[in-house]
C-alpha cells in the first residue's frame, strides 16, 4: 500500500499521505502517547496484542506481518512498561509508561519522557536526504538505520530496523520514498488514521 504523497510540492510542504499534515507538535508534548494511542483501540490505556493485530490490519498490513508485529510488540513492551508488575500472560502494554520503552539505536526524536525534539527530526534529512531533501529513498533509509545502531544493543537494533522498515512498506509513495511529512506522521501518530482511511477506501473500492 502507497501514499499518494509524491510529488515536490507535497514532499516540500510536508503532505500526508495527500493531506496537509498541520500537526507541529511542541517539545513539551508526550507525542509518543499519542504514537501509540492508535492501536488501543477501547482507549482503555491498554494495548493488547489482539488490538495491535487488529490495528495493523486496519493500517494496510497482511495477516502474518500483523501476527508477527503483534507477538513482536506486545511481547517486547509488555513488562517495560508495566513495572513492579507481575507478568501477564495476556502480554498488555500500558500507554501511559511509553516512555520506558523507549528502545536504543533510535533517532533520538524522542527523548527520555517521550517527547517530541524537533532538531533531532530536522537531522534525520539534514544527514541522509541525499537525493530530495525532504524524504528519504530505501538505500538513505538503510543508511540512518545503521548510522543509529549502538554497540551490543541488540534489541535496541531489531527494534529500530523492524519499525523503519514496515514504516517503508506501508507507507512509501509511489516513487519509493518517505516524505519528510509521512515521517513526522508517525511520530505523532497522525499518520496512522490516513493509512487507515486509505486502506478503508481501497478496500470500498476494489
Amino acid at each position: 500500500m502507497a501514499s499518494s504523497s509524491s510529488d515536490s510540492k507535497q514532499l516540500e510542504e510536508g503532505y500526508v499521505g495527500g493531506i496537509e499534515d498541520k500537526k507541529h507538535n511542541q517539545l513539551n508534548e508526550n507525542v509518543l502517547q499519542k504514537h501509540v494511542a492508535f492501536f488501543d483501540i477501547n482507549k482503555d490505556g491498554l494495548i493488547y496484542p489482539w488490538e495491535t493485530f487488529r490495528a495493523m490490519r486496519e493500517i494496510g498490513s497482511g495477516v502474518l506481518l500483523s501476527t508477527a508485529a503483534a507477538v513482536f510488540i506486545n511481547v517486547g513492551l509488555s513488562q517495560t512498561t508495566r513495572p513492579g508488575k507481575f507478568p501477564s500472560l495476556l502480554f498488555p502494554i500500558e500507554v501511559k509508561n511509553i516512555k520506558l520503552g523507549k528502545h536504543g539505536s533510535d533517532s533520538g526524536v524522542y527523548d527520555s519522557e517521550g517527547r517530541f525534539v524537533e532538531s533531532k527530526f530536522e537531522e534525520i534529512f539534514i544527514k541522509h536526504a541525499h537525493t530530495h531533501p525532504n524524504a528519504l529513498t530505501r538505500d538513505e533509509l538503510d543508511e540512518l538505520i545503521k548510522a543509529n545502531r549502538e554497540p551490543k544493543d541488540f534489541k535496541g537494533r531489531i527494534g529500530s530496523f523492524v519499525e523503519w522498515k514496515i514504516l517503508y512498506k506501508l507507507a512509501k509513495d509511489k516513487n519509493g520514498l518517505l516524505p519528510k511529512g509521512t515521517i513526522r506522521g508517525v511520530y505523532d501518530g497522525s499518520l496512522f488514521e490516513v493509512l487507515k482511511k486509505e486502506h478503508t477506501k481501497t478496500i470500498n473500492s476494489s
